[in-house]
């Protein structure tokens, strides 16, 4: 698959995806959408892939919202529907992922951009990011689950206040909102996210897939969290990763997990 909006690195059991449209400060489109969804699936399915990050080339910009010029003059219907396949093959799509997803917000993460490090499992910031939801600015809400997931990670006033305001946000606010757990300095990104990407490798794959799927249950209408985790917990009982984690620990020795 050729590549044209973002960048492929794979290296030591972590996967890096640049998103590269320096021109548009690395706004999403619907090719880039297309693309992050092929790559992140082929990723997914590779066991040898432990750890995914995704971060924006360059220094100003994670993403920077989605192509305004692309959808400016869409009808109601196209509108939605944007909206529908956006969310589905790419924001819920990395949500319920069952490798890991770190974002590595290097710059402005502004609109579809702070959407798409939403959707992600963990946030690091370096320390010039800027964060924000500005669609009411321009005559519409987030549509990439910005209204959703926003108020799950920093709580509805502070969801509502950024959303309303259609404000941005630095990156140590975000991180006392708990929208990112760290903060580093600019040059320490690479070093910050590797380091954290390296800590969740020494795990079981097949514990931290069952782990994502049980604290995504708790944000499901309908889905009763705690029964899921019950299922989940049960399922690792029935893996090697149980059986080699439990007799690694025994025999005080490092546990050599496989996934399975």
């Amino acid at each position: 698959m050729a590549l044209e909006n973002i960048i492929l690195d794979q290296e030591n059991g972590i996967a890096t995806i640049f998103i590269n449209r320096p021109s548009k400060l690395n706004a999403l489109n619907k090719a880039t959408i297309q693309e992050l969804n092929e790559t992140l699936q082929q990723i997914n399915a590779n066991p040898e892939i432990k750890v995914i990050i995704i971060t924006g080339n360059g220094e100003k910009a994670f993403v920077a919202g989605a192509d305004i010029a692309e959808f400016a003059h869409f009808s109601e219907l196209e509108g939605a529907t944007l909206a529908a396949k956006g969310q589905e093959i790419l924001f819920d799509f990395i949500e319920n992922m069952k490798t890991p997803v770190i974002a590595a917000i290097n710059g402005f993460a502004l609109g579809g951009g702070l959407e798409l490090a939403m959707a992600c499992h963990i946030r690091i910031a370096s320390d010039n990011a800027k964060m924000g939801l500005p669609e009411t600015s321009l005559g519409l809400i987030p549509g990439y689950g910005g209204t959703q997931r926003l108020p799950q990670l920093v709580g509805k006033g502070r969801a509502m206040e950024m959303i309303l305001t259609a404000g941005m946000i630095d990156a140590e606010t975000a991180k006392m909102y708990g929208l990112v757990n760290h903060v580093v300095p600019q040059a320490d990104l690479y070093d910050a996210y590797m380091m954290l990407a390296t800590r969740i490798m020494k795990n079981s794959p097949a514990a931290i897939s069952k782990a994502i799927e049980s604290v995504n249950a708790n944000f499901v209408t309908g889905v009763n969290g705690f029964k899921v985790e019950i299922k989940a917990f049960g399922e690792c009982f029935a893996t090697e990763d149980f059986k080699e984690g439990t007799t690694a620990f025994l025999e005080k020795r490092k546990a050599e997990f496989k996934g399975k």
